[in-house]
């Protein structure tokens, strides 16, 4: 893998990264035990995956954990980012008093003494605005050595341009993929600024995969879609694959964000050694030069004027 620059005092990453949301959490009646995520990431590992993302409300706290176990012995060569604002416990609090013990709690599960980034997780706009203390807080603990960087998990092109006011943040974890591509046009400006760019939800939670159709039934976070979201995004897959002239897969999906040269990298949710395996051949793939603008007329022709929600 030819791998790319992250944050100062970290190694540079692979363009794949490890979405770490399914460790231990629960998906179509199964959940991944310690011992599967635990050979999933020593597997990713050896194939060359060195960038890990995770949260400490992923799984209740089950994923930093799990990945704190299987990373051990490891961790001057891997490099990990978590979050801040969603707890274990299932709240959601970005209280300025809940910063240092959300990032030692994390610590704690990961077993290092360091995070190579920390973001807030879906921020509110005041504290984008920079109106609260957030961002003196996680600068005093990037001083401190607890964190090597901060920066912000976010959605919109709006919030970007918040982003873009301020000169301390160094990582954007941004929602794009064939399906959301509102942020498209400024994706450029993060990378003059030098901001390091994770790609989250490239797979549209498991749609640009090919996994899904109007009639799929789904008990967990995906349960929020209402028929008519169903019905749509499944129109849509029918549509995408006559502009592929192909079926839909993750080749496709995670090949066209590499077409953007401000990714750093990309982070879907592996939860088996079948995920693992396709992300890995869909890095491989050549992906064809035609097909990026395809792909972007394809989004400003069916989703730009009625965006898809997540």
């Amino acid at each position: 893998m030819i791998k790319k620059s992250y944050v100062k005092n970290s190694p540079e990453i692979s363009p794949l990264g490890f979405g770490a949301w399914p460790l231990g959490n629960k998906a179509h009646g199964k959940t991944m035990s310690e011992t599967e995520g635990t050979a999933l990431i020593r597997d990713a590992l050896k194939k060359g995956i060195n960038f890990f993302d995770t949260a400490p409300n992923y799984a209740n706290g089950r994923s930093e954990t799990i990945l704190g176990k299987a990373l051990k012995g490891k961790r001057e060569d891997v490099v990990i980012n978590s979050k801040f604002g969603h707890h274990p416990d299932g709240t959601i609090d970005f209280g300025e008093d809940k910063i240092r013990p959300s990032i030692e709690g994390s610590l704690k599960r990961l077993q290092t003494d360091y995070l190579d980034s920390v973001l807030l997780h879906n921020p509110d706009q005041s504290i984008l605005a920079g109106e609260t203390k957030h961002f003196d807080i996680l600068k005093d603990l990037k001083n401190e050595g607890l964190i090597k960087a901060y920066g912000v998990s976010i959605d919109t092109a709006s919030e970007i341009k918040q982003v873009l006011k301020r000169d301390d943040i160094e990582v954007v974890e941004l929602l794009f993929n064939i399906f959301s591509q509102s942020c498209r046009d400024h994706l450029d400006a993060l990378k003059k600024k030098g901001i390091a760019l994770i790609i989250k939800v490239p797979l549209d939670s498991g749609w640009l995969a090919g996994k899904y159709h109007k009639h799929s039934t789904f008990t967990d976070i995906r349960a929020r879609w209402t028929k008519d979201d169903l019905d749509r995004r499944h129109n849509l897959i029918e549509s995408l694959k006559a502009t592929l002239n192909d079926r839909v897969s993750p080749k496709y999906a995670l090949g066209f964000i590499w077409q953007y040269d401000a990714v750093t990298t990309i982070i879907p949710g592996i939860r088996n050694q079948a995920q693992l395996n396709d992300h890995l051949k869909a890095l491989a793939f050549e992906f064809p030069k035609d097909i990026k603008p395809k792909l972007e007329a394809f989004y400003d022709q069916h989703i730009a004027h009625d965006p898809l929600p997540w």
